[in-house]
C-alpha cells in the first residue's frame, strides 16, 4: 500500500511539472496552419533541447507511473471475500422450511383445468 502512495505522489508531481513545461515552451504557430496562415513559422524552434528532452522524460514518467498505479489499483481489489469477512462473524440461518409448518405457508393458487386438444369448451 505504501508503494501505491509513493507512485501516486510521483505520478501527481509528474502531472503538474508536464503541464507547466508545456506551457512554457512558445507555441510554433501549428494552430494557424488551419486557416492556411503560419507557414514560415514550421521550422522555427520552440524551445531549448533541454526544455524538449525533460518534456519527453516527463512523458514517460507520466504514462509508467498510469500503468503500474493501475494494475495495483486492480491487483489490490483483487482480494477474497473471505478474507475480508471478521473472523467471529455469526453464521445466519436458513428460513423454515414452509411443507414443515403448513399452518404458516401460503396456498398457491390452483391452476386452471386443461383442455384436451380438440374438444370445445362450452
Amino acid at each position: 500500500m505504501i508503494v501505491y502512495k509513493i507512485l501516486l505522489a510521483i505520478h501527481v508531481c509528474a502531472c503538474l511539472l508536464l503541464i507547466l513545461t508545456v506551457l512554457i515552451q512558445g507555441g510554433r504557430g501549428a494552430g494557424l496552419m488551419v486557416f492556411g496562415g503560419g507557414g514560415d513559422l514550421i521550422n522555427t524552434p520552440s524551445g531549448t533541447t533541454f526544455i524538449k528532452k525533460f518534456t519527453g522524460v516527463l512523458a514517460g514518467v507520466f504514462a509508467l507511473t498510469s500503468l503500474f498505479l493501475t494494475l495495483l489499483s486492480t491487483r489490490s481489489s483483487m482480494t477474497s471475500v473471505v478474507r475480508r469477512a471478521p473472523p467471529g462473524s455469526v453464521p445466519v440461518r436458513a428460513p423454515a422450511d414452509p411443507a414443515s409448518n403448513p399452518g404458516t405457508a401460503e396456498q398457491a393458487p390452483s391452476a386452471p383445468a386443461q383442455q384436451a386438444p380438440g374438444s370445445k369448451a362450452k
